[in-house]
């Protein structure tokens, strides 16, 4: 307990530092994730490839690689001097908007051909049909797999701990090189991952019985 106590100033900092950079990333992945979704089941064959390609490519390709290439190759292309957080967070939006996609594309699958027919019969562009009418129906059935994505998407933020970035992962290394007992370190850390994959799990258990999800 005291490892705790005489370090929660530190473990705060982690612990809010894990929050932002999974709320962030978690963000940057939804908005990528239905736009590449969308590109997926567009009538467009270029917007296809390209959806195609960006899934198969970040699916495909190790995290850890994708942190690699945001923090010693981007800054040499882009603008040099981003600060580790942001180039975390692009890393883990990248990467888990390839799944989110996916998911989204099942949940589009799902919804009856004819309805989009119906709607393109009327006038009705793609982005509106999607937008509109498919997506609407396709969220009851995304939710469940989002939830599972949402809680990879926190534990893989550890990974940002090794890149200088403040959170869970990162304290308890600093915790550690200072010579604290590292079971105790690990315990505090695990727990602080536990509340907030839980709190994740009850979010969209949450959302689940409101928008009348059946399973």
């Amino acid at each position: 307990m005291n490892v705790l106590l005489d370090n929660l100033p530190l473990f705060r900092e982690g612990f809010l530092g894990t929050l932002s950079l999974t709320a962030a990333s978690a963000a940057l992945a939804l908005v990528l994730g239905l736009l590449i979704a969308g590109f997926r089941v567009s009538p467009v064959p270029p917007l296809r490839a390209f959806g195609t390609a960006w899934v198969t490519l970040l699916r495909n390709t190790p995290l850890t690689l994708l942190f690699l290439v945001a923090f010693f190759v981007l800054p040499q292309i882009f603008v040099p001097g981003i600060s580790p957080y942001v180039l975390a967070t692009l890393a883990l939006g990248f990467y888990t908007s390839s799944f989110i996609c996916e998911a989204v594309r099942s949940g589009i699958n799902t919804v009856p051909l004819g309805q989009a027919e119906a709607a393109r019969s009327i006038g009705m562009t793609f982005f509106q049909i999607l937008r509109l009418i498919i997506l609407p129906q396709a969220t009851r059935t995304v939710i469940p797999p989002l939830s599972s994505i949402f809680i990879a998407l926190t534990k893989n933020s550890a990974i940002a701990g090794a890149f200088s970035v403040k959170e869970l992962f990162n304290v308890s290394k600093d915790l550690s090189d200072r010579g604290l007992a590292i079971g105790w370190i690990f315990l505090w850390v695990a727990i602080a991952y536990l509340i907030i994959t839980f709190a994740i799990s009850g979010l969209f258990r949450l959302l689940e019985r409101r928008l009348g999800v059946v399973r």
